[in-house]
């Protein structure tokens, strides 16, 4: 099937697309879907359930109303650059064609206009959002993405000569293009509200990840410091469907054991403190002086624990 140039008015293009294409550069045809295919490397991706299902329902009705962006690969085939949602949406509505713009991107521009697209998702939770744009950050800076913090960390302390150094270098001319792109943040409120959500526990940013929690369900869940209680938590949260209430409620549950806990064992070792002091009253071990430096180093470790609080 030839490709068709498409005269339908209704179409927007908008986004993503408008970062990438010269003015007047949106000339529009329409292909058969299954011509698009899906490009190897991508970010990563979640897709909420419920907005994916209303997208299809909309596109049944109405139609794919903006362009997806392509790139030729081979004869009438193309590979996936920007859409991606509108793609998966239209092949569950079971279109024959969509329309398309087509453009002979680079590797490097088709993903970093996939990166650009995947930070403009509405249903990007924080973590996705952080990540995405550390990730677009390092394909422009080409480096790593500890690297890449690293330089964030040094901007933050101006009176250091290597701040300044970093302030007036290209890379960092480059780092605020992006964020003049991406419209929510300044690189100094990114490092101090997005960065530290990096260091929550393994556990909590996995499940993130993989999209099986919502952000703010795992934030609370990751109050919780003990492993063993915190996955238990998150394993069920999912499997039962937990309300974020629900998991408030569970976590206050947990945290009251752990203060009762923590009261009896306190309770314990003071008595046991009372009753070791009223026996050193009435010892004898103070006579003998190999005793009493054995004594000497253990009152010194017990001083020393209680020290670290």
């Amino acid at each position: 099937m030839t490709n068709k140039k498409s005269s339908e008015p209704a179409y927007k293009v908008k986004g993503v697309d408008l970062l990438f294409l010269q003015k007047n550069e949106t000339p529009l045809e329409s292909v058969l879907l299954s011509a698009i295919h899906l490009p190897s490397k991508q970010p990563r991706r979640y897709f909420d359930l419920e907005a994916m299902e209303a997208l299809t329902a909309s596109i049944r009705q109405k139609g794919v109303l903006q362009p997806l962006l392509v790139r030729p690969k081979g004869q009438n085939q193309y590979e996936l650059v920007a859409g991606e949602r509108r793609y998966r949406a239209a092949k569950e509505a079971k279109l024959e064609t969509v329309p398309v713009i087509i453009k002979d991107f680079s590797d490097e521009e088709t993903f970093e206009i996939a990166l650009v697209e995947n930070i403009q998702r509405e249903d990007l939770n924080p973590l996705e959002e952080t990540e995405g744009i550390l990730d677009l950050l390092s394909l422009k800076l080409n480096q790593s993405r500890e690297a890449v913090i690293s330089v964030f960390h040094v901007v933050s302390h101006p009176e250091r000569e290597s701040a300044n150094n970093v302030i007036h270098s290209d890379e960092w001319k480059v780092v605020l293009d992006v964020f003049n792109i991406i419209g929510k943040f300044t690189p100094n409120s990114f490092r101090t509200n997005r960065l530290p959500l990096l260091n929550l526990p393994k556990d909590i940013l996995e499940y993130l990840r993989q999209g099986k929690i919502e952000y703010t369900k795992a934030r609370e869940i990751a109050r919780i410091k003990d492993d063993s209680q915190r996955e238990e938590l998150l394993t069920v949260a999912i499997t039962e469907k937990l309300s974020l209430n629900q998991i408030k409620e569970r976590i206050n549950s947990i945290n009251t054991a752990v203060t009762k806990t923590t009261s009896e064992k306190s309770a314990l070792y003071q008595s046991r403190l009372k009753a070791i002091s009223a026996k050193a009253k009435k010892t004898k071990v103070w006579d003998d002086s190999k005793k009493t430096q054995k004594f000497d180093k253990l009152l010194a470790e017990i001083e020393k624990l209680l020290a670290e609080e």
